[in-house]
C-alpha cells in the first residue's frame, strides 16, 4: 500500500536523507522486495508449465470434491431427515415434553480427526439450508468446564442468529438489537439468557396469528377454524424451523463429567427449548455408553449413523481420480506406495493425502516447460511448437531417451535427433502417443488382473487396485513368488470356478472400457487392441468349457515300466546307492518330474489359457517403468526423496542439528564452528549443555556437568570453588530446557544425577 494513502485527510512527513530523497532507505528496500516478488510471480504464472499445472489441479480438485460430496450425501441426508422428524410436531417435542428426553444422533466418522471439522461444517450448512435452524458447534477445547461449555453454546447461538438477522433485515430495524448484542458479554451467557432470547425472537409469531384472525368478519365457527388452522401451521413451522442443534464433533475428547452435566442441563430445559444433539464419534458406539452412565443415557434418545470409513473413501478417490485414464499425470510405484503408507499408518486423513498428492503434482510440473506436455494428447501437440532449445535439451536428458536413441540403427537419424530440435519435435507426437496408449492399456488391464487375483485365498498380490498398481510399476509381476502362488491357485480351480472367474474378469474389463475409456482421446486405438485380446481369450475359454475331464495316458511309455515284474534282476543292478536321505529325496523328486503323468484335456486348456494371460496381458502391459515407452518421465512423478523430506519431518535430526550446530539455523558469526565437536563460549547455553551431555554416559553427575559448563561459558580463569550465581542460574535453565525437550530426566535413585534418555 502507498504510504501516502489514508482513509482520512492528513499531512505526511518524510525525514530527509543524505541523498536528498524523500523516501527512507527501509521503505525503498521494502518496495523493491515487493516489486521483485510480484515480478517473479508474474514470470512463474506466465510459463506454460504453470498453466498446465493449474488446469490439471483444477480438474482433479473438482473431481475429488464431487466424489466426496456424493459419498457424504447419503449419510448427511439421513442425519438431516432424522433431525427434521424429531423437530416436527409428529415425533418431536410434544411426545417428550414430560419425559425430558433430548433427541441425539451419533455420527460414526472413523478415525480421521483432521477431516472431521470439514464433514461437520458440511453438515451444518446442510441443516441451515433445509431447516433454517440455529446450529452451534462445540469443541472439547472450549468446554473445559460446564460453565465454559454453556457460555460458548449460548454465545454462539445468539451470535449466529443476530448475524443472520443483520444480513437479511435492514439496518434501521436491527440497529438497537445490534447495539444490545455488542454490549452482551460472554460471562453473561447462561441458560436463562438463552431462554429469554428464544422467547423474544421466536415467541412473537403466535401473537401475529391472533391479530390476523381478528380482522375476519365472519361467523364464530369460521373464525375458530381459521384460528386453529393458522395456529397449527405456525406451530409446525416454529417447531420445525427453530430447533437448537448442538454438534459435538470430537465426542471422545470431552471430559466425561462435564459432558454428563451438560446433557442433564439440556434435558432440564428441553420442555422450553427444542435441543437436538449430534455426537461425532471417531471409534464406536461403545464410546458413548462408556462416557455416559444410565441416568444420563435415559435422558437421551440416541440414533446411530455411519459414514464411509477413511480407507473406503481413499479407495474411491484412488480408483476414480488418481488412477483415472482421464488425466495424464501418474505416480510411480514408490511414490504411490509412499503416500498411501502415510495415510494408512499415520493419520487416516483424506485431506492430508490430497495435499501430498498436490505437492507431487506441483513438483512434477515445476521441473520445466517440457513437463507441460503432461496433458491430454491434443493440447500436448499444440505445446510442442512453443518448446525452446533448453526445453528440448531437458527432454534429451531424460533417462529413457538414451535407450530410444540406441535402438535406432540409422546414424543420420541419431545425429538428427541429438542435434536438430526441429527433427525431434516432429518425432515427439508419436512418442507422446505411445506413452498415452501405454498408460491407458495399463489401467484397463489392471481391472482384469484385480478381478482375477483379488479374491484368492490370502490374496498374495493384494486385493485392492492400489496394491496391484504399485506392484506393477515397481516390479516384474511374472517373476514374483506371489504371482506364481496366485497362478498355482488358479490351476487348482474347478472348471466352473475357473470359467466364472475369467468370464467375470472379461465382463468387468469391457464395462470399464465402456464407462471410462469411451470418449477419451486415442480410445479407439486402445479398445481395438484390447478387444482383439479379449476375443482370443474368449475362444480359449470356450475350449476350456468344451474340454473333457477324463485323464489321458502319455503317448510314449517307458519300456522298463512294463517289464519291471519280468526282469527284477536288471532293476537291482541299476539301483543306485544313496549315502544320505537328501540324495534319496533329490533322486525321487527328479524321477517324479521325468515321468509322463496322465493329463486331462481340461488341464491342457486351462494351462493354455493361463499362459496366454501371463504372456499377452501381464508380461506385455502390466510392466514396470523400466520397460515403459520413451519419455515416460514426462508423465510419471518418481522423486520420492523430495516428497519425504518435505512431507514427513525429522524432528529428532532437526533438533540435534540446531543444538549441536546453531550456526546452521542462526547464520551468525559468533556460532560458526570449525568442527562439530568444538566448544565456544558464544554458543547458546542450551547448545553448550547439550554438547556436554553427549559426552556423558547413562548417568550424568550434575556437579561435574555444572563445572564443565562453567569452564566453557566463563571466559575468565576463575579457580575459586564458589560458582557464580548467574552462571548457575543459566545452567539450571539449560538443564530444565533439556528436560522439557525429553533428553534427560532427574534420577530418583541419586538426587545429584540426571538420567540420559537418548542415545
Amino acid at each position: 500500500m502507498d504510504p501516502t494513502i489514508s482513509v482520512s485527510k492528513g499531512c505526511f512527513v518524510f525525514k530527509g536523507t543524505a541523498g536528498g530523497t524523500g523516501k527512507s532507505s527501509g521503505s525503498v528496500k521494502r518496495k523493491h522486495a515487493s516489486d521483485n516478488a510480484s515480478t517473479i510471480r508474474k514470470q512463474v504464472t506466465g510459463e506454460p508449465f504453470y498453466a498446465t499445472y493449474a488446469d490439471t489441479w483444477h480438474k482433479l480438485e473438482t473431481h475429488i470434491d464431487k466424489l466426496q460430496s456424493q459419498s457424504y450425501a447419503k449419510t448427511l441426508e439421513d442425519v438431516v431427515s432424522y433431525v427434521k422428524n424429531e423437530c416436527s410436531s409428529d415425533g418431536g417435542m410434544d411426545t417428550y415434553d414430560m419425559e425430558e428426553i433430548v433427541p441425539a444422533a451419533a455420527l460414526l466418522t472413523g478415525v480421521n480427526q483432521p477431516d472431521h471439522l470439514e464433514q461437520f461444517a458440511t453438515l451444518t450448512q446442510r441443516l441451515l439450508q433445509t431447516m433454517c435452524a440455529s446450529v452451534c458447534m462445540l469443541q472439547s477445547r472450549d468446554c473445559a468446564t460446564l460453565k465454559s461449555a454453556i457460555e460458548t453454546m449460548v454465545y454462539n447461538f445468539i451470535e449466529s442468529s443476530e448475524q443472520r438477522s443483520i444480513q437479511t433485515e435492514s439496518m434501521d430495524d436491527t440497529e438497537h438489537e445490534h447495539r444490545e448484542r455488542k454490549r452482551m458479554r460472554r460471562s453473561q451467557c447462561n441458560m436463562r439468557q438463552l431462554l429469554n432470547w428464544y422467547r423474544n425472537k421466536y415467541g412473537k409469531r403466535q401473537g401475529h396469528v391472533e391479530s390476523e384472525v381478528d380482522d375476519i368478519d365472519d361467523s364464530d365457527s369460521e373464525k375458530d377454524d381459521v384460528m386453529a388452522n393458522a395456529n397449527q401451521t405456525e406451530k409446525s413451522k416454529l417447531e420445525e424451523s427453530h430447533a437448537l442443534i448442538v454438534i459435538l464433533p470430537d465426542f471422545e475428547c470431552f471430559n466425561t463429567i462435564v459432558l454428563q452435566d451438560f446433557i442433564l442441563m439440556l434435558s432440564a430445559y428441553y420442555t422450553h427449548l427444542p435441543f437436538v444433539l449430534i455426537f461425532g464419534v471417531a471409534t464406536a458406539v461403545s464410546a458413548v455408553h462408556n462416557a455416559l452412565p444410565y441416568h444420563v443415557t435415559s435422558k437421551v434418545k440416541l440414533c446411530v449413523f455411519k459414514t464411509q470409513t477413511a480407507p473406503v473413501c481413499l479407495n474411491e478417490i484412488l480408483e476414480h481420480v488418481i488412477l483415472s485414464p482421464r488425466y495424464a499425470f501418474h505416480l510411480s510405484g514408490k511414490a504411490f506406495k509412499f503416500l498411501t503408507h502415510i495415510f494408512l499408518y499415520y493419520d487416516f486423513s483424506i485431506h492430508g493425502f490430497i495435499q501430498g498428492y498436490k505437492y507431487c503434482l506441483m513438483e512434477h510440473y515445476f521441473q520445466g516447460n517440457a513437463y507441460a506436455l503432461c496433458t491430454n494428447y491434443s493440447d500436448s501437440l499444440n505445446r510442442i511448437k512453443a518448446l525452446s532449445h533448453e526445453d528440448i535439451e531437458s527432454i534429451r536428458r531424460l533417462l529413457s531417451f538414451r535407450p530410444y536413441v540406441e535402438g535406432i540403427n540409422d546414424c543420420k537419424r541419431i545425429i538428427a535427433i541429438l542435434t536438430d530440435d526441429t527433427y525431434l519435435k516432429k518425432k515427439l507426437p508419436q512418442l507422446l502417443r505411445d506413452c498415452h496408449i501405454h498408460f491407458m492399456l495399463l489401467r484397463i488391464y489392471l481391472e482384469f488382473l484385480t478381478v482375477l487375483v483379488g479374491d484368492l485365498p490370502k490374496c498374495p498380490l493384494g486385493k485392492q487396485r492400489r496394491e496391484l498398481y504399485a506392484s506393477c510399476l515397481s516390479k516384474e509381476l511374472c517373476e514374483l513368488s506371489e504371482f506364481k502362488e496366485c497362478w498355482q491357485m488358479l490351476k487348482f480351480m474347478s472348471k466352473d470356478e475357473f470359467v466364472a472367474k475369467i468370464s467375470k474378469a472379461i465382463a468387468v474389463t469391457e464395462e470399464y472400457m465402456s464407462n471410462e475409456i469411451v470418449g477419451l482421446e486415442l480410445a479407439s486405438d486402445c479398445m481395438t487392441s484390447v478387444n482383439v485380446k479379449l476375443q482370443a481369450l474368449k475362444d480359449l475359454l470356450t475350449k476350456v468349457v468344451m474340454a473333457g475331464m477324463e485323464e489321458k495316458s502319455p503317448s510314449t511309455e517307458s519300456p522298463s515300466l512294463s517289464n519291471t515284474a519280468d526282469t527284477p534282476t536288471i532293476v537291482d543292478v541299476q539301483k543306485p546307492k544313496f549315502t544320505s536321505r537328501q540324495d534319496l529325496k533329490e533322486h525321487l523328486l527328479q524321477k517324479s518330474k521325468q515321468q509322463n503323468k496322465p493329463i486331462s484335456e481340461f488341464a491342457q486348456a486351462l494351462t493354455q489359457t493361463l499362459l496366454y494371460i501371463q504372456n499377452e496381458i501381464v508380461a506385455a502391459h502390466l510392466t514396470p517403468l523400466t520397460r515403459a515407452p520413451p519419455l515416460h518421465e514426462l508423465f510419471v512423478f518418481s522423486d520420492v526423496g523430495t516428497v519425504r523430506r518435505n512431507i514427513i519431518g525429522a524432528p529428532r535430526a532437526a533438533l540435534h542439528m540446531a543444538l549441536n550446530n546453531p550456526h546452521y539455523y542462526l547464520q551468525c558469526k559468533c556460532c560458526q564452528l570449525s568442527e562439530s565437536t568444538q566448544m565456544l563460549s558464544t554458543l547458546p547455553d542450551l547448545s553448550v549443555a547439550y554438547k556436554l551431555h553427549l559426552e556423558c554416559g547413562r548417568m550424568i553427575n550434575l556437579f561435574d556437568w555444572l563445572q564443565a559448563f562453567r569452564s566453557v561459558v566463563d571466559d575468565i580463569d576463575n579457580e575459586q570453588e564458589q560458582v557464580d550465581p548467574q552462571i548457575q542460574a543459566r545452567f539450571t535453565r539449560a538443564v530444565a530446557e533439556l528436560q522439557f525437550l525429553g533428553y534427560i530426566k532427574m534420577s530418583k535413585r541419586k538426587t545429584d544425577h540426571a538420567t540420559r534418555l537418548t542415545w
